[in-house]
């Protein structure tokens, strides 16, 4: 165990380290070349990464970095921080070397006075069901009981009794889209400070329902979740500083874990009364509106149909973007399903754009047959799975491009991606973006990358859940967006899936499922 400095020094030593992954158990396994490919950053190249001004990595660490560096010495001592696109459980050999070098060099550094871990929250491995638990857990073992943990989480995280016990502070996100991770990591070093300075231990009180939100009812503009946040978010003020955080997660149904449900957690200065009441409050309320945890998706028929009447109506009408919802790789999908592309090729639909694909092959392909060729693409060539069919369509190369793009609005704002060989293909009407790093198509940059305006289109086509609705909010209002019941790894269906861990019974899998309110002290 690390002895903690004291008396706490005017320049706190603070670890910094965190393995993040949004686990779908239906997935593939992420493997340590998925972690080195995306990002992976040991040491004072951590630290470096964090204070860039454009960065890779997640943006609640770098937040997290300067707005300690804005308010007072510390001593930061950077450990390991890598993560992967959205993929399935992380391969067991590869975490437990991810945790050991995280343990050894947070004992090589000596007596801390706190540790920053950022977490998505919803990963699995191939052995252990809850890796940031178990994360968590080993670094509260190594530093001690009287060192400050604080950890950020995704607002999809499935929060376990373990990570509660762990951590002093966890703090989840509040927008889906996910547009406050720098608010985030500023409230995480902010709080942190005032723990450090005071010397005293939070309250923490923790409920987990047995309700299981597919993920596009867990938007934040409004709804039954929007209105949960923004009640905690408002209790938390009534309650006059009692309160350190309301952290209300709506959970990731794909990573089919024990802890996966709606959560509430609430961190109180030091009363657990007041955090306990709070957090009944709130769990009662997602429970009574537990109905409008559902929502009705647009068939590919009905897309279709929408597509034909946008195209048909005047450039100055409304046009409509669909999402490819059950091929989401911002949720573990292969970003490679073509069922809503060949209806709207096969339809004829004009004017359409759809991004993006994840097809290394094709994109190489593309570039060696050069701009203006026309050639029969094929997509997934190889047919590697029940969703990724392969179809071949004759098209014609407009636009090629290689390397990194600066995502200009929501999620990605600020944000570098490599995205590797790129292509942009016509297909009868429809113009699709071809990617050789698998990414949702939550920014217009995916399409402005090639010279085309998405306000310039009648269709839009996105394979994103939900984080394009903040990308694409200059051009379509929520009244112009529909949710695209197409198959693949992230169908919003959630009985078409064969689950083995989720507990049961759980709303709305189980539609007679009865919570009995209790809430757990930790």
């Amino acid at each position: 165990m690390i002895a903690v400095s004291a008396p706490l020094t005017a320049a706190p030593r603070i670890a910094l380290a965190g393995v993040l992954l949004e686990s779908n158990a239906f997935a593939p396994p992420a493997r340590e070349g998925d972690f080195r490919d995306r990002y992976y950053f040991q040491g004072s190249a951590l630290l470096a990464e964090a204070r860039a001004e454009t960065s890779i990595i997640p943006r609640e660490m770098s937040a997290f970095v300067q707005a300690m560096d804005a308010t007072g010495p510390w001593v930061p001592l950077p450990s390991l921080l890598t993560g992967c696109q959205p993929s399935g459980p992380v391969e067991q050999g590869f975490l437990e070397r991810c945790i050991r070098q995280i343990e050894a060099d947070l004992q090589a550094a000596g007596p801390l006075d706190g540790v920053y871990l950022a977490l998505h929250g919803a990963m699995v491995a191939t052995e252990d069901l809850d890796p940031d638990g178990a994360l968590l857990a080993r670094v509260r073992a190594l530093v001690g009981p009287q060192a400050i943990i604080v950890a950020t989480l995704d607002l999809h995280s499935n929060l376990s009794e373990r990570m509660v016990a762990s951590a002093d502070l966890l703090i989840g996100y509040l927008t889906n889209p996910h547009l406050d991770m720098v608010p985030r990591g500023q409230e995480a070093a902010f709080t942190l400070r005032r723990l450090l300075a005071s010397g005293r231990k939070p309250a923490k009180a923790f409920v987990r329902l047995p309700l299981t939100p597919p993920s596009v009812t867990l938007l934040t503009a409004e709804g039954p979740y929007a209105e949960l946040i923004a009640t905690g978010q408002r209790r938390q003020n009534e309650f006059g500083g009692a309160i350190l955080n309301v952290t209300v997660l709506g959970g990731f149904a794909f990573s089919d874990s024990s802890k996966t449900g709606l959560s509430v957690l609430v961190t109180a200065q030091e009363d657990p009364v007041a955090a306990e009441t709070l957090a009944l409050e709130l769990a009662s309320q997602a429970w009574r509106n537990r109905g409008r945890f559902r929502r009705r998706l647009t068939s590919v028929a009905q897309a279709v149909d929408l597509a034909r009447e946008a195209t048909a109506q005047p450039a100055e009408q409304p046009a409509v973007l669909f999402s490819d919802a059950g091929d989401n790789p911002g949720g573990g999908g292969g970003g490679n399903t073509l069922w809503l592309l060949q209806a709207l090729v096969e339809a004829g639909v004009e004017r359409v754009l759809y991004g993006s694909v994840f097809d290394p092959e094709l994109a190489e392909e593309a570039r060696r047959q050069g701009f203006g060729a026309r050639f029969q693409a094929v997509f997934n060539r190889h047919g590697e799975s029940e969703f990724a069919k392969t179809l071949t369509f004759p098209a014609e190369v407009v636009a090629l491009r290689e390397g990194a793009v600066v995502g200009r609005l929501g999620l990605f704002a600020g944000r570098r991606l490599e995205l590797g060989k790129c292509a942009l293909l016509r297909i009868a009407g429809v113009e699709v973006v071809v990617i050789s790093d698998r990414q949702q198509t939550a920014d217009p940059v995916f399409f402005e990358m090639f010279g085309r305006d998405p306000g310039q289109a009648r269709v839009v086509a996105v394979k994103s859940r939900g984080h394009f609705r903040a990308g694409f909010a200059p051009w379509f209002s929520p009244a112009q967006v529909y949710e695209v019941d197409t198959p693949g790894l992230t169908a919003p269906v959630l009985e078409r899936f064969s689950w083995r861990h989720l507990p049961r019974p759980s709303y709305p899998l189980d539609r007679d499922t009865i919570w009995t309110p209790q809430v757990r002290r930790l």
